[in-house]
């Protein structure tokens, strides 16, 4: 077992995955050559996710370490291209043939293709290994009380801040709301910066996003515990929105510009050092220190968001995470790889080499990981309080009802009466 691995607290039966075949320090830097000869073949349908290396420089890695098993890997449009990606997952799993064998999937999509009947239920694999990933990310992988997705790559919305004006200012980072708009509003009638706080407010998927985590942070919930009504209208949801409208029109923290806005023209006004505050995904922090991007090179810090008064900060949950086909005709060898795939040591390599953030808290106390990405290090906190976006089979058309609902109820004011008939239709696709 590695340094590194000893180093996080990784159990032996953690280290040890499948029938034998060890995630390994050893397996992930110099892998044997394994005999292509009578092994089970298996297909991985992926996303394109990039950095210093990519997944399939790891499948490649899985084939040479062993000689039981070879994968044979599918790249998909980046994650940027959800649409297609997800057309493309559609297209293959309805035909039923069983390929792709193992498959990462955006975590919104997990109930849509577990009630299709299209994801293998992975209880009898993984059920007992379900208290070593975050728990919000185990929640997103279950749906009717069945795991049927595996946790491999997490981000959250999180709370970038300057670091610098909050000392000019004497204040804290945040924890409540009610501090951010007091902080926000001094730096800004200081001078000191021309926004106080930026999100997102675009008729868009990531308008979404910010209203799961305001919502969570006041106690609410855009559906039951169950999926099958709608909570938008109840005061949680209600309070949480108008705090959001507040911003542009009372505490006028926010410029009206946000209700245009996604990640990306949020972003920039804040590494542009015109912003003392900034909800977005970690993706903001690479580009916050590089000097050529960044008027605000080593003058960001990172914090949960903040959560109202009694309640506690809630971050939107985002990622890709595996899925086992329901018709692989492969099904154990499916698992294995799976299961090393999602193991401690590949985890660290894929934070290492591709920047995608672990889902097992442990990973974060790996002190290469420490070493070399001290940003990611620091987000174990951030994640803890990862909140899923709304568990059902039919997202897309509750996503299109929210996204509508709210982005009328921040341009009109009319909150309680926008957020109510957004509940009805809600109400109507879930029932």
């Amino acid at each position: 077992m590695s340094d590194d691995v000893k180093g996080a607290g990784f159990s032996r039966r953690e280290f040890v995955v499948g029938a034998g075949i060890a995630a390994s320090a050893a397996a992930l830097g110099l892998p044997r050559r394994a005999r292509a000869a009578g092994r089970t073949e298996i297909t991985f349908a992926s996303a394109k996710f990039t950095g210093v290396k990519g997944i399939g420089d790891v499948v490649e890695l899985f084939n040479q370490s062993q000689d039981k098993i070879h994968v044979k890997f599918i790249e998909l449009p980046p994650p940027s291209s959800s649409t297609e990606v997800h057309q493309a997952l559609v297209q293959q799993l309805a035909r039923k043939t069983g390929s792709p064998d193992v498959f990462t999937q955006d975590v919104i999509w997990i109930a849509e293709f577990a009630s299709a009947g299209w994801a293998l239920p992975l209880d009898e694999y993984f059920g007992k290994e379900t208290g070593d990933y975050f728990s919000g990310t185990i929640d997103a992988c279950t749906f009717n009380g069945k795991l049927t997705a595996l946790p491999w790559a997490i981000d959250s919305g999180m709370l970038f801040y300057r670091k610098d004006l909050l000392d000019e200012a004497g204040a804290k980072v945040p924890e409540t709301w009610d501090e951010l708009v007091a902080t926000a509003s001094e730096i800004q009638k200081a001078g000191k910066a021309k926004f106080g706080y930026l999100w997102q407010g675009k008729q868009a998927e990531v308008l979404v996003c910010n209203a799961v985590s305001i919502i969570g942070s006041n106690g609410g919930s855009i559906l039951s515990a169950d999926g099958k009504s709608s909570m938008l209208a109840d005061d949680a949801a209600v309070g949480a929105i108008q705090f959001l409208y507040d911003t542009i029109n009372t505490t006028k923290i926010s410029p009206s510009n946000v209700l245009s806005w996604d990640e990306e023209p949020s972003r920039m006004p804040f590494t542009g050092g015109e912003a003392a505050f900034l909800r977005n995904w970690s993706y903001v922090y690479s580009l916050a220190q590089d000097a050529k991007a960044s008027k605000v090179v080593d003058k960001v810090g990172v914090a949960p968001l903040p959560h109202f008064a009694g309640g506690k900060s809630s971050a939107c949950l985002g990622g890709y995470q595996y899925g086992v086909n329901a018709n692989s005709k492969n099904r154990e060898a499916a698992v294995e790889f799976l299961t090393w795939m999602s193991s401690p040591e590949t985890q660290l390599w894929y934070a290492l080499n591709m920047g995608l953030a672990p889902t097992r808290p442990a990973v974060f106390a790996a002190p290469k990981l420490t070493a070399a990405q001290p940003f990611m290090a620091t987000l174990k906190d951030v994640f803890t309080g990862a909140t899923p976006r709304p568990i059902t089979p039919k997202y897309p058309q509750v996503s299109l009802a929210l996204q509508s609902g709210i982005s009328r109820a921040l341009v009109t004011g009319k909150v309680k009466e926008e957020l109510t008939a957004a509940s009805e239709k809600i109400n109507a696709v879930v029932a």
